[in-house]
């Protein structure tokens, strides 16, 4: 059964793995890709030193690229995230690779950009769509910009959250109803066949998954972790304000820590600052240090009972869609 998204990405199935940052890599990118979904690589996909080098950062991601390439002949897509202040010295590189090693798709993360929206598609490449503070004129602003298709991003995420505290199924028929003719991809707290059912019911065309990845066969993130996330729900998990929010986690040294900060007001730069950015994601994620580290995972851990191949989350979350199709 053929829709909207399916038809722009080259996919058979309407679920896009979420980028992730440190974790993700070739192997789930192609798991997904081969399933029918699109899989995608994060800015550290493989990754598990650090280099602050725009140049090899861009290189590490063609060498990546090529492994995906090696084990899947789908589509599948790379994440650009520009910043929004000061100079970029970041995405130019990383869209020569992509534009030299003639990747499908991009999933871009963050603020519209018109220049780079009309660089990428001058290309050919499609573009997905995901505002880290969604709302319904930047939706518009995107669709206007050549955004192939628009990621709703709910708080029920994992991850950055947005600055808005709205459940996915708000935010959901919010951006549905403001966009006129690019379909849209529900995002935050889905994992299952009725969170997949939902989001189609609300207008949502697919799904854009994180969390229900991360908790794959295929997933890089640390065995301990895996196994802590098995054992909590979305009751589990602390929030607390950061930059630019808010973030949330499971419980440990750092992430009770920032609660304590948050609760006797430090500002949200002190708790920024303390949080330690990605670095302290891939300590906590990558290398299962959950003590000196956070584990920012989303809502849809309530769901997640089991450790599956990617190949059958999907199977399983679209298991009724040629119905509801």
């Amino acid at each position: 059964m053929k829709n909207r998204i399916c038809n722009i990405l080259g996919i058979e199935k309407p679920v896009i793995q979420g980028p992730m940052v440190w974790l993700t890599d070739a192997k789930l990118a192609a798991a997904v890709s081969n399933a029918g979904g699109l899989g995608s690589l994060g800015p550290n996909a493989g990754q598990t030193s650090v280099t602050r080098d725009p140049g090899e950062t861009a290189e590490r991601m063609r060498a990546e690229i090529r492994k995906v390439r090696e084990l899947t002949d789908k589509p599948f897509s790379v994440n650009v995230l520009p910043m929004s202040n000061g100079v970029d010295v970041f995405t130019p590189p990383m869209l020569k690779v992509i534009f030299e090693e003639k990747v499908p798709v991009v999933t871009y993360v963050g603020d519209v950009k018109k220049e780079l929206f009309d660089e990428i598609k001058s290309r050919g490449i499609k573009i997905v769509y995901r505002s880290l503070n969604p709302s319904p004129a930047e939706a518009a602003f995107a669709e206007e910009c050549g955004a192939d298709i628009v990621v709703a991003t709910g708080f029920d995420e994992g991850g950055t959250l947005p600055n808005m505290t709205l459940g996915t199924f708000s935010i959901v028929p919010l951006i549905v109803d403001a966009v006129k003719s690019v379909p849209v991809m529900a995002a935050g707290g889905i994992y299952d066949r009725r969170s997949f059912n939902a989001a189609l019911a609300l207008g949502a065309e697919g799904v854009y998954c994180g969390t229900a990845f991360l908790m794959s066969e295929e997933s890089r993130m640390a065995a301990n972790v895996k196994e802590a996330v098995l054992k909590a729900n979305a009751k589990d998990l602390l929030l607390f304000r950061t930059i630019p929010a808010y973030y949330r986690s499971l419980p440990g040294a750092l992430a009770n820590k920032l609660v304590e900060m948050d609760r006797a007001g430090a500002t949200n730069e002190e708790l920024g600052k303390a949080m330690g950015g990605f670095a302290n994601l891939r300590k906590g994620m990558l290398e299962g240090d959950m003590e000196n580290g956070y584990v920012s995972v989303g809502h849809a851990i309530s769901f997640i009972h089991e450790i599956k191949p990617a190949a059958q989350i999907i199977a399983d979350m679209t298991r009724d869609w040629g119905r509801l199709a």
